[in-house]
């Protein structure tokens, strides 16, 4: 999403580049984070897939999709920007490398809200109409069903737009995504792309999980069924919990990108577009994080991993001495 304009054409806000921060302090503030997330990751994965239960759950299959969509970025896309921070312009990248990069950097992480944005709109079936997936038919259709077309639709639209447009890509192997989409230079394409692909899965995810709280809170109210809130609790803090994240790190840059289409002057708001940018790489980063403090069980087997959690004090009977026993005997047969 990194980029520099070096003609008159508009700029891309996807690809805005960082002059805020030295290429140097980018290296290490992504890097710091980098390694403890791919291992968190790791973990978190290993804990849903191997787990019957928890792998069986509808709740977590989103998320063990997005998982993995971050583990593939952080072992691609991440290595690359940390070298090419490292060593700067320096690096010489063939077309068709910056063209993967360019695709595998902007298809996943629209995608993943995409999908997330479906997450909190399922939350609501799975917790007041779960009848729509209580059987295996329903499930596929309700279920499974958008969480494949989201895949298919992005993956599809964004390797027309970097490897078979109708135009020709600009090549600039001096900056970081080195593959600028020359169909963003039509104002209808980039109007449609930021609102259908960035914009709408934002507002989705805010305006479904303030939804879902309002609605718990609404029916914990007026049913009083607080058997019903703790069924339902751990998919409701899952969700807002993962939204607080998205709409820290990605509202910020979607919310810019959508007043340059409204004719927002380039020259307005730049040094906070570059931010709202640097910014945006952090929810692969952090994703996992939230992820692992959010679903049922995990903390609980991290502490006893690292033993952390206090050993039980076990209370056993008093064993008195024999001595003391025969004392005692002795004293009730005399008062006897």
């Amino acid at each position: 999403m990194f980029y520099e304009n070096t003609t008159n054409d508009p700029i891309d806000p996807s690809i805005l580049p960082i002059y805020l921060i030295s290429p140097l302090v980018q290296f290490w503030l992504y890097l710091i984070f980098l390694i403890p997330s791919i291992i968190c990751t790791l973990f978190i994965l290993y804990f849903l897939l191997f787990n019957r239960n928890l792998r069986r759950a509808l709740n977590n299959h989103v998320i063990i999709v997005l998982l993995i969509t971050v583990l593939f970025c952080e072992i691609t896309i991440y290595p690359w920007m940390l070298y090419y921070f490292y060593h700067g312009s320096t690096w010489q990248r063939s077309y068709m490398f910056c063209s993967i990069w360019a695709y595998v950097d902007w298809t996943f992480y629209v995608m993943q809200i995409a999908l997330f944005a479906w997450a909190s709109i399922e939350r609501h079936i799975l917790i007041f109409h779960d009848g729509l997936v209580s059987t295996r038919k329903k499930r596929f259709f309700v279920h499974y069903l958008p969480i494949i077309i989201i895949i298919i639709y992005y993956f599809i639209f964004y390797f027309i737009v970097y490897f078979f447009p109708s135009c020709e890509n600009t090549f600039s192997n001096t900056n970081i995504i080195c593959i600028s989409p020359c169909l963003y230079n039509s104002i209808g394409f980039r109007v449609f792309e930021t609102m259908a692909n960035n914009m709408m899965p934002s507002l989705t995810i805010v305006i479904f999980s303030i939804a879902l709280l309002l609605r718990i809170l609404r029916q914990k109210q007026r049913m009083r069924q607080a058997i019903q809130w703790r069924k339902h609790r751990k998919m409701t803090v899952q969700l807002l919990s993962i939204s607080f994240l998205y709409l820290v790190v990605t509202c910020p840059y979607a919310f810019m990108s959508f007043l340059r289409r409204c004719g927002l002057p380039d020259d307005v708001g730049v040094d906070f577009e570059n931010w709202t940018v640097f910014f945006s790489y952090y929810i692969v980063i952090l994703f996992p994080f939230v992820a692992i403090f959010s679903l049922p069980g995990l903390s609980t087997k991290i502490k006893a991993i690292f033993q952390l959690q206090r050993p039980t004090r076990l209370i056993a009977p008093a064993i008195l001495p024999l001595r003391n026993i025969r004392r005692n005997r002795q004293i009730v047969a005399t008062t006897n």
